[in-house]
């Protein structure tokens, strides 16, 4: 933690920049923020006229000893060791190499959250179901259906659905139906690429992808 704060400490009010505010003006309901130009804490002082001379000397040769990349990697560094710890595991040995650190920063990204700290566990997949099928006692039925006629779309099946008497379906329920028939869909398609010994092998498989998507387009519903 001491390692840590130590590198913090100095990135932050030498080399990273920040808002503040400068003042507010109310007009009726509505709040307008004005802000000063972004400047580092260190800045801020020097422009400051009650701040003395051989002070802001001093801050400016600490300034000049500094590099901004080497405090970044001290950062992870830190970070990955605490993380460690957390996790009763050894920390990484140090390394200075700065190179492979510079590098590392331009596909840093594709790995989401840079911060060991606040790097979070993925998720591990649901392949159960939350709730029942609402299709299930009628799939028979549906699938008579797709054998006449293998084109026919979901939205058209569950329209044939509400005018019938096998049960009460909103249309609410189309996204479960279409996915539904997209899994059978799949599944005839390796019965005529694979044959019918591969598919069935596939079967499980199959059902674990369905049901991630169904997982993630929950997800994605419930984020809008």
């Amino acid at each position: 933690m001491r390692r840590l704060y130590e590198a913090s400490r100095l990135y932050v009010n030498f080399f990273q920049p920040s808002f503040k505010l400068k003042g507010k003006e109310r007009e009726g309901a509505k709040v307008r923020k004005n802000y000063h130009s972004p400047e580092t804490p260190f800045r801020r002082l020097l422009l400051r006229d009650d701040i003395p001379e051989n002070s802001k000397q001093q801050l400016q040769q600490q300034f000049e000893l500094l590099d901004p990349v080497r405090l970044l990697k001290h950062i992870r560094d830190a970070q990955d060791a605490i993380v460690a710890i957390s996790e009763n595991l050894t920390p990484p040995p140090l390394s200075e190499d700065l190179q492979k650190f510079v590098s590392s920063l331009a596909t840093a990204w594709r790995s989401g959250e840079v911060r060991p700290t606040h790097r979070r566990e993925p998720m591990p997949g649901r392949w159960w179901r939350t709730r029942k099928d609402p299709f299930a006692e009628v799939w028979p039925v549906l699938l008579s259906w797709l054998e006449e006629k293998p084109d026919l779309e979901a939205k058209e099946m569950l329209k044939r659905l509400q005018a019938t008497n096998y049960g009460s379906f909103s249309a609410g329920q189309l996204r479960t139906l279409q996915r539904r028939v997209r899994v059978w869909r799949t599944r005839i398609a390796r019965d005529l690429v694979y044959g019918p010994n591969a598919a069935a092998a596939e079967t499980k498989a199959g059902e674990y992808v369905a049901v991630n998507e169904m997982s993630s387009e929950r997800s994605a519903t419930a984020g809008v």
